[in-house]
């Protein structure tokens, strides 16, 4: 029964790579079930085949999930609750002891509760497929006739059976991945809304300033952060943040770290004092027992004087263009820890003159450490030569810098999120 003497070996190759090439276009694991069984079925004909599982339920129980006395097709995977549900029968007992076997003098017992599957076969072969060790699934071959199976070529048989099994698993296993894929991106994609949405709609209007602003995140969510913040006399507060690592976690963070700075009593200022508060909520209650930090520039920039006070908690310094002379110089008079490492870490502050047609950019170390194809990092000087001429307005030197880490990059896709905040006095 295991072969088909009527062919010869060309035949029997050919049917073999005919249903490789079937199986391998199959992507759900009921039509893959469906088209193996036809191809079975016009290789070694039976006449009876039933399957039986024990997933799900409690020993000794057992379902029946296919069966080919059934008009109406049941898929196992998706209707479990339509299938016949046993605690007895020699089908039961067969799956519980987890063997192949063949029954060449096989009559179906009368009291048998699965007796209308078995009524009429006198020759019987069961397959076991194996989880774990475990025989979890059985199929049973049967034909009318007694001795209708062939001892020496049941191996084989065993062998090519429990290895469609495990195919089969495996398509079932890729699809509930995909399907809690699917589920896991939906919730990345909600908490990626509600992260933007923590961000400024519009960027505000500052007399003598032109902003722009970009924000790409390496994931569905990601730990970059900026904000805008007035304040007295005509004074705006500039804060850019970026927290460790990335996705879910490192938004969740950023969350936090906005509420923080919201939730400051009275106006932000001076910088120090806003990233000192931030710095001991963090490190108390969110980060000191994860490993967690956030790196912060706050800046409080002065329209009538044309100057900005800052203080930085291990950011990256931003970068500015005097337009008047041609040079690049950095905001780095004012440095100290990060955000969440202690609770008691305080923050220097330095004052910095600006003039008309100077350009800020603050930025995160996703666009400094933006890697190309061999490992090579974009750096500083990288940014300071998308920098090497003065450009209109802050919109077209974010264009520049973008330009210029797409063509050091390549193809090489964003390892971290990336933030660009560009200030031009106008």
């Amino acid at each position: 029964m295991f072969d088909r003497p009527d062919w010869n070996w060309q035949q029997k190759l050919d049917f073999v790579v005919a249903t490789m090439k079937e199986m391998s276009l199959k992507t759900d694991p009921q039509d893959m079930v469906r088209s193996y069984a036809r191809r079975v079925g016009e290789y070694l004909p039976t006449d009876r085949m039933v399957a039986v599982s024990r997933r799900g339920v409690n020993p000794p129980q057992y379902r029946i999930t296919r069966s080919n006395l059934w008009k109406e097709e049941v898929n196992p995977w998706k209707q479990a609750d339509k299938l016949p549900l046993f605690d007895r029968g020699i089908l039961g007992e067969m799956l519980y002891e987890g063997l192949p076997k063949i029954i060449n003098d096989f009559a179906a017992p009368k009291g048998d509760p699965a007796f209308e599957y078995l009524d009429g076969m006198g020759s019987l072969v069961c397959t076991p497929f194996y989880e774990g060790g475990v025989a979890t699934n059985m199929i049973f071959s049967m034909r009318k006739q007694h001795d209708g199976f062939k001892q020496d070529e049941f191996p084989g048989w065993v062998w090519v059976t429990s290895l469609f099994g495990r195919a089969t698993g495996t398509l079932v296993l890729a699809e509930q991945l995909r399907a809690a894929y699917d589920a896991m991106d939906q919730e990345l994609k909600v908490v990626a809304d509600i992260q933007q949405s923590l961000l400024p709609v519009e960027l505000p209007k500052i007399p003598g300033l032109d902003l722009a602003a970009h924000y790409q995140t390496s994931k569905r969510a990601g730990g970059d952060y900026y904000d805008f913040f007035p304040l007295p006399n005509g004074c705006w507060g500039i804060l850019i943040a970026d927290v460790s690592g990335h996705g879910t976690p490192a938004a969740v963070m950023m969350a936090i770290t906005h509420a923080i700075a919201h939730a400051h009593p009275g106006p932000p200022i001076p910088p120090g004092r806003l990233l000192s508060y931030v710095n001991a909520r963090l490190a108390a209650r969110y980060t000191t027992n994860n490993g967690s930090f956030v790196t912060a520039f706050y800046g409080i920039y002065d329209p009538s004087r044309r100057t900005i006070t800052y203080a930085s908690a291990g950011h990256p310094p931003p970068r500015i263009k005097r337009c008047e002379d041609g040079s690049v110089g950095s905001l780095d008079q004012a440095g100290d820890l990060p955000l969440g490492i202690f609770p008691d870490s305080t923050y220097s502050e330095a004052t910095a003159q600006l003039h008309q047609g100077d350009q800020v950019i603050f930025f995160t170390d996703g666009f400094s450490e933006a890697l190309d194809n061999h490992g090579n990092m974009l750096g500083l000087e990288g940014i300071d030569r998308a920098l090497s001429r003065c450009r209109p307005d802050a919109r077209a030197i974010i264009d520049a810098i973008l330009q210029a880490v797409d063509t050091f990059a390549g193809d090489h896709p964003a390892d971290d999120d990336r933030t660009l905040l560009v200030a031009k006095l106008t």
